[in-house]
């Protein structure tokens, strides 16, 4: 490197700290990130702007602990140098909080997370993953007893000074049992009768979500 080239880095002036702790959004199973997109326009309409919001796109079809935790700390690490904030606030859905949770638990999360969301997350697993897990590695990552669901729940299920919370809905017609969502240590919300994918979109678990967070 030039001498010229050297001094031009040195002299690049770190990013602005943002008003907000930076969110990053998880999206679930064969989804995508256009499904936060409601969840979004109401942190917007609470002063966040999209500087401060981000979300994580990845292939669902991968293993929570080989592929996609791993993919979240890159993607997490981009956004505090890109932000200046030291730390992210998590939500995820349903397959995405799998991956949040063991990025928290078994990576750098217990330093750079600190508020954790899962609406309708498989926490516990959910038979209805019993369905696709012949053919799919998410979904036996899903499977009630997987390699996944007991290293997450061995000792503390909600590790580090992160504050977790779940969402859950006993007409969610993905999560069986409903309640494997709940976690120890976290705030647990039962909801309005929701189906899964509305806990997205359900203005009241949105207040309840922004008000976790901004707490």
């Amino acid at each position: 490197m030039s001498a010229v080239s050297t001094a031009a880095a040195v002299a690049r002036p770190a990013p602005a700290a943002v008003a907000h702790t930076p969110v990053v959004f998880v999206h679930g199973y064969n989804a995508d990130p256009g499904v936060w997109g409601a969840l979004r326009e109401d942190f917007e309409a609470d002063g966040y702007t999209d500087a401060e919001l981000f979300s994580f796109r990845y292939d669902t079809s991968q293993s929570v602990n080989e592929k996609i935790a791993g993919e979240l700390e890159s993607y997490v690490e981009d956004v505090l140098a890109e932000t200046g904030a030291e730390q992210v606030d998590l939500v995820g859905h349903s397959f995405g909080s799998l991956s949040i949770r063991w990025y928290a638990k078994f990576g750098a999360g217990k330093d750079t997370v600190d508020h954790l969301v899962s609406l309708a997350g498989p926490n516990h697993g959910t038979n209805w993953a019993w369905a696709c897990a012949f053919w799919d590695q998410a979904c036996r990552d899903m499977t009630p007893g997987s390699y996944v669901q007991k290293n997450l729940a061995e000792g503390d299920e909600t590790p580090g000074d992160i504050a977790y919370a779940t969402f859950w809905s006993d007409c969610d017609e993905m999560i069986n049992p409903h309640t494997s969502v709940e976690l120890d240590g976290a705030t647990n919300t039962q909801t309005a009768c929701l189906a899964h994918n509305d806990l997205l979109s359900d203005e009241a678990v949105s207040q309840r979500v922004r008000a976790f967070i901004s707490g």
